[in-house]
């Protein structure tokens, strides 16, 4: 998972209070501010830094920035914390400090609405505008990027979530990538008889779990996922116990791996053919190459079809973004890469090192699957659908996607776990609208 340690990873101060430092001694404060300023913050002409939480993209932010130092005279220096929690904190006290990261690494939806709550974020609405009129943005992901009406985030990457597939294993077994709701069920029969696992499904490392919740919401309706992950429909209404009735059947029918494997050995198991279909991001197109299988030669993907033909098609999204601190040491510098951060040149480097996509809609990416996937998108003018791990409260999304685990792991029916799921949205969206006010 890309996104700043995970949406659902437990967090000891949860975003979403006036004050960041709320309930933190001055000792630790000082210890996190320390940590976070330190000497690698200070400024070194002619780079920006970025903090982040992720060192294996180093080497990709490092190719990225040298393409934004032609355009704008400043390279990218990544300052890498690979430790969620930690980073977590560090960044929210850092924001305070005088001595705060050019750009910081940070999940989109509502973990970048609760960071954008302090008032520590620079505003980047011009820079969207400049994006639109260019073309090198789609309007309907300014939501993600937003907080109140104004920009604070440009889009990192745009991954799709897709259900990857092994091409040998399905030529074998006389399959194809299913176009319509029963092409689907018909693979699922066929692997299945052949000895092979259809789908891939866990709750291992806790966010795995809302995947296939996610992914069968939406099939069933697009538009009641939309108004559920906005507070505006209710987990117990149909749509939403239609897609747990169907996930529940694909367990019985041992259609699904046990809920504690290791996602992992996913790439492995794909390759072996233990494995019919991996759903995941599109950025695991890294992690499948990495095992010797050729992005469309040996592996393909494709978006799961709606349940009903009739069901506009629909693809949920990530994206991460980068942010610029309100009080960042080069700001100008910063201010000046996020203008220039989608630029076609430079998303050509940074999306061919993550084998993903652009959220730049001109930028073809060079891994064929993806580009192939992002035509169609394009081409029939897909609903493009935010994750569920930040398309609500913060607390909201963790306690929901512990009822899912439990759910998988048979700790509770299909009902219940959307009666749990249902009472703690009404208390969570209550709670976020009262901060609001």
């Amino acid at each position: 998972m890309r996104s700043i340690g995970g949406a659902t990873q437990r967090s000891s101060h949860p975003l979403g209070r006036r004050s960041v430092l709320a309930g933190l001694g001055a000792g630790a404060a000082a210890t996190l501010a320390g940590c976070a300023r330190g000497d690698s913050t200070a400024v070194k002409p002619g780079t920006t830094s970025l903090a982040n939480d992720n060192a294996t993209w180093d080497r990709g932010y490092v190719a990225a920035g040298r393409e934004l130092k032609k355009l704008t005279g400043y390279a990218l220096r990544p300052l890498s914390n690979p430790n969620p929690t930690s980073y977590k904190q560090v960044t929210q006290i850092s924001l305070q400090t005088t001595k705060a990261t050019d750009m910081i690494k940070w999940a989109s939806g509502y973990f970048l609405k609760s960071l954008a709550r302090t008032g520590e974020l620079s505003d980047l609405s011009s820079i969207w505008t400049d994006y639109e009129r260019k073309g090198w943005v789609t309007p309907q992901t300014r939501e993600a990027m937003s907080y109140r009406g104004s920009v604070y985030g440009m889009p990192l990457y745009e991954s799709y979530y897709v259900l990857f597939y092994n091409t040998a294993l399905f030529r074998k077994h006389g399959l194809r990538a299913p176009d319509t709701w029963d092409e689907l069920l018909h693979n699922a029969e066929v692997l299945k008889k052949a000895g092979v696992v259809p789908f891939v499904a866990t709750q291992t490392g806790n966010w795995p779990a809302y995947e296939w919740f996610q992914e069968l919401v939406s099939k069933v309706d697009p538009v009641f996922y939309g108004e559920l992950t906005t507070g505006k429909a209710q987990y117990t209404d149909p749509q939403a116990q239609k897609a747990l009735q169907i996930w529940q059947d694909f367990m019985r029918k041992g259609w699904m791996t046990p809920a504690d494997f290791d996602q992992n050995n996913g790439p492995a198991a794909l390759k072996a053919g233990r494995v019919g279909m991996f759903l995941h991001g599109s950025w695991q197109s890294q992690g499948i190459a990495a095992t010797g299988m050729k992005p469309g030669v040996d592996f393909d993907a494709f978006v799961m079809p709606p349940v009903e033909r009739s069901t506009r098609r629909s693809v949920i999204t990530e994206s991460g973004v980068l942010a610029v601190p309100r009080k960042a040491v080069s700001h100008e510098a910063a201010m000046a890469n996020a203008a220039h951060w989608l630029d076609p040149r430079v998303q050509k480097v940074w999306t061919d090192f993550l084998q993903d996509a652009s959220a730049n809609p001109r930028s073809r990416p060079g891994n064929p699957v993806m580009a192939g996937l992002k035509d169609r998108a394009l081409k029939e003018r897909w609903t493009l659908l935010p994750r569920y791990g930040e398309s609500g409260p913060p607390n909201l999304i963790q306690g929901n996607t512990d009822d899912l685990g439990g759910f998988m792991t048979g700790a509770s029916s299909p009902q219940a776990t959307l009666r749990s799921m249902a009472s703690r949205a009404a208390k969570e969206w209550a709670e976020w609208e009262r901060d609001e006010a």
